[in-house]
């Protein structure tokens, strides 16, 4: 009897790389990860080494196929790429090396740089047609900023030998042996360079940012043949299929299909994605237009997103920084052994703010302190603070919809967390269902590789699937109270961004 067709996914996230593989109905089947630094050199700088990025993946790949059978590793049939966005990388077509560091997504060095084109009157163009806001967070300034300070880059722009990508490019290079430039469209509406209609790069974007024409990726679809990973590396041969960036595979892994399904992932940062179907919304509100992911045609469907900067980073900052836990596991019972937060509140923008004010020079806040405060009720204020901000993108994603969301899906690393899925509840009114297995965003590019390896029929066909051994957390606090909560919130929230002033 033939083996059951295994899917590789490659998840290279901002703190670690991780490769697994599922069966194709999206249960996981084994998988290793590789940690990855991130440096901070200066106030609002984040970046990472790009050959640590490329290294870490390489390494997760090499523990997992040591760790599996051979049985197993005939059985791989496909592999599905996801990756952290937004995060820009230059490098020498030649050989590969890169020009200067990885700046990571929450990097805000470049916020002079996304200024200077709102003065110039550029801003409106650019979410028209990207469907994105000039700031930090997107590609764009980030690459302007590598062409004018890193001059290995301007070298091997005059030279034509320069090669731009966000990490999906980036891996894809090394997967295929310096064979493939390519970006798929997820992570491409994520750059501030692609017209969201047309899914096509815009020449005079580009322009605004240094970059020669001659360095973009080719844009490919989702889904689609990729070439095959590169003798003498890991699982060498199998066919690559599927390329997605990480919160669109997440909502995918969470079988959010139609349009009005959402989920939450609560990773580094905290992203809600509501699947808009083929239709673009737009939102005045801060929320961002982006594409989902596409078929192998390139017809896409799309999505309407709000990011937060910080999400695990506030569990960690309680264990590295003030030291009141030694494991992130450990705020949970801590965030428990108080009735609550006692007043305290925890803005958690501790590299400015996302959606919806988008503003990099705000900074978290710690409020509502008295002599009775200790340790549970800033850890209890850290966890509903991840929470409050979430329950704010949701109310403004309902109203750009028009309608209530019922029920929101999460998943990620923090959501392991019992009370902080408590307060999403409570904050939103929304049911929360949590999945048995959290690592959505490997499993959602891997179903994804699966349909294109024709060994699932469609991802319909695994809707069955929805909701299966969920944990639900409901409301439980009144409407009033909610009310009473979010009002107190926004307060703590315009002082976080008066903080400068």
């Amino acid at each position: 009897m033939a083996a059951t067709p295994l899917l590789l996914a490659l998840d290279q996230g901002t703190s670690s790389s991780r490769a697994a593989l599922f069966d194709p109905r999206g249960y996981p089947v084994a998988s290793a990860s590789a940690p990855l630094a991130i440096s901070y050199p200066a106030d609002g700088w984040v970046e990472q080494n790009p050959h640590e990025i490329w290294e870490s993946q390489r390494l997760a790949m090499e523990r997992l196929e040591q760790t599996i059978s051979q049985e197993q590793r005939d059985a791989v049939v496909a592999c599905g790429v996801t990756n952290q966005r937004e995060t820009t990388i230059l490098w020498r077509r030649s050989d590969g090396h890169h020009c200067g560091p990885a700046l990571v997504w929450q990097d805000g060095r470049t916020s002079d740089i996304c200024q200077q084109w709102k003065d110039a009157g550029l801003e409106q163009e650019w979410h028209a047609r990207t469907g994105l806001l000039l700031d930090p967070y997107f590609s764009a300034s980030k690459i302007r900023w590598l062409m004018l300070n890193e001059p290995d880059a301007a070298s091997a722009a005059s030279s034509d030998d320069l090669c731009f990508g966000t990490v999906d490019s980036w891996l894809l290079w090394h997967l295929s042996g310096s064979q493939l430039h390519c970006s798929d469209m997820s992570n491409a509406s994520r750059t501030l360079l692609m017209d969201l209609t047309q899914r096509q790069w815009v020449d005079a974007f580009c322009e605004q940012t240094g970059l020669p024409r001659s360095a973009l990726p080719e844009l490919v679809p989702c889904r689609g043949d990729f070439g095959s990973i590169a003798a003498g590396l890991p699982f060498s041969g199998v066919p690559i299929r599927a390329l997605l960036g990480d919160q669109q595979a997440a909502t995918l892994g969470q079988l959010c299909l139609r349009p009005g399904e959402a989920k939450c992932t609560y990773g580094t940062g905290a992203f809600l994605v509501v699947n808009t179907g083929g239709t673009i919304h737009r939102s005045d509100a801060g929320l961002l237009s982006t594409l989902g992911w596409t078929d192998d045609q390139g017809d896409p469907t799309y999505c309407l997103e709000g990011s937060l900067f910080n999400a695990g980073t506030v569990v960690q900052w309680l264990r590295d920084g003030l030291g009141i836990i030694d494991s992130a596991e450990e705020v949970n019972p801590l965030a428990l052994s108080v009735a609550d937060s006692g007043g305290v509140m925890l803005v958690p923008a501790f590299t400015g703010w996302g959606t919806p004010h988008w503003d990099p020079s705000a900074r978290g806040l710690l409020i509502g302190l008295t002599r009775d405060t200790g340790r549970g009720q800033i850890a209890r204020a850290a966890l509903e603070g991840i929470a409050l901000s979430v329950a704010s993108l949701v109310q403004l994603a309902e109203q750009a919809i028009g309608k209530g969301l019922g029920e929101l899906a999460v998943d990620g690393g923090a959501a392991a967390s019992d009370p902080l899925l408590q307060a999403q509840a409570d904050s939103t009114g929304l049911k929360v269902r949590r999945p048995s297995y959290l690592q959505s965003t490997a499993r959602g590019v891997a179903l994804l590789a699966g349909v294109q390896a024709g060994v699932i029929s469609s991802l319909q066909d695994l809707e069955s699937l929805h909701g299966e051994q969920a944990d639900i957390f409901s409301p439980s606090i009144s409407s009033k109270q909610r009310q009473t909560w979010l009002m107190h919130w926004n307060d703590a929230i315009s002082r976080s961004l008066r903080w400068h002033e």
